[in-house]
């Protein structure tokens, strides 16, 4: 398939908020309604699910007025002392590390984040190791077309045992507040839509604040005159976490969108039907928006704009929460090891196997260097 890549951000934040780009496939993109993407590609999951993630026009009013009715700020912001009591207790056992070696995603950037997103929507303890392997899957873009079949299928089996074992014991937590919301007129989500609704606030809601926390990391660790500016407290940990997401969108590429009509933008005509990226990487280093030094890591920066939580219809629901995550998250882990450094060299680092999630396989450190 092929689609068009938009990298500017004042191109992309215009398509993101035209009425005539559309998330639907089944309505707008003409490769998949004439059966020209096959049942097995790997991506089929990021544009066939049921949710406000692939929806368009009313349809997206009705299910992001369910769903932000019960994601409010006010919930993510419940959960404060639940973030602090977990990140104590992560930063607490990464000071029994053996030799003071510690891999900082698996430890600490991963499992902040899933543990938070399960507490949210009231996941057994014993789904959580198989949820975890799916949701890797889902970003996963190496897998082959088997193997993402596989995991979707298990996703989706995770996800519908939840919802049945919420209708059996019916709580307060936000899976249990999805079943029972209903819209303006009185409408619910409908079973295909309520799973797939929590296959994108699962994934999207863990897997950005992952990335949040290993890309801001990585950041200081290889800026040491950057990290200096936060330790003396010149600089504050807010400025950190927004150059983070500007200079290393935690979502690379969101698949897909669609022409509903044909658009003209700084010269060049998207055709009716053709698919777009949003390649939200590249539009946080814009250097018609940030100049020359775009590509550079640069807390003092006095314009960090970005598009890492979207922009327009679907901007993310969650980044109150991702924000509350990092900004307790990150200050805790500094201030227990502020000498860290990476055990190896960082141009060593490897990045995940996909051309959506935006992280590190490992970030292995010297917690005492």
């Amino acid at each position: 398939m092929t689609a068009w890549a938009v990298t500017g951000q004042e191109q992309l934040k215009r398509l993101l908020a035209d009425p005539m780009v559309s998330k639907n496939p089944n309505l707008h993109w003409a490769e998949w309604i004439n059966g020209e993407i096959p049942p097995d590609w790997p991506l089929a999951l990021w544009v066939s699910v049921q949710n406000m993630f692939t929806a368009y026009g009313d349809e997206h009013r009705r299910l992001r007025t369910i769903i932000s009715r019960a994601f409010t700020p006010r919930r993510s912001e419940a959960l404060r002392p639940a973030v602090e009591q977990i990140t104590r207790d992560l930063v607490d056992g990464l000071t029994a590390a053996p030799g003071g070696r510690a891999d900082l995603r698996e430890e600490f950037a991963y499992p902040l984040p899933i543990e938070v997103i399960c507490r949210l929507f009231g996941v057994p303890d014993e789904t959580r190791p198989s949820l975890r392997r799916c949701v890797d899957g889902i970003f996963n873009t190496a897998l082959t077309p088997e193997e993402s079949i596989a995991n979707q299928q298990e996703m989706y089996g995770i996800l519908q045992d939840l919802v049945e074992f919420r209708r059996r014991e019916p709580t307060d937590d936000l899976a249990g507040v999805l079943i029972s919301a209903r819209d303006d007129d009185g409408s619910r989500l409908s079973e295909a839509e309520l799973v797939d609704t929590l296959i994108l606030m699962i994934s999207a809601g863990h897997e950005t604040t992952v990335n949040l926390l290993d890309q801001a990391i990585t950041a200081l660790l290889t800026h040491p005159e950057q990290y200096a500016l936060v330790r003396s407290g010149e600089v504050p940990w807010d400025e950190v976490i927004e150059e983070t997401l500007r200079w290393q969108a935690p979502v690379a590429n969101l698949p897909l969108r669609y022409a509903v009509e044909d658009i003209d933008i700084d010269g060049a005509t998207i055709r009716k039907g053709e698919a777009i990226l949003a390649a939200y990487a590249a539009a946080g280093r814009d250097r018609a928006l940030h100049g020359d030094d775009a590509d550079l890591f640069d807390i003092t920066r006095a314009d960090k704009e970005h598009v890492s939580f979207g922009y327009g219809v679907h901007f993310c629901v969650g980044k109150h929460l991702a924000r509350m995550e990092a900004e307790i998250a990150l200050p805790a882990l500094f201030g227990r090891f502020p000498d860290m450094a990476f055990a190896v060299d960082p141009a060593e680092l490897r990045p995940v196997e996909s051309f959506i999630s935006n992280g590190h396989r490992e970030l292995p450190v010297n917690l005492n260097s």
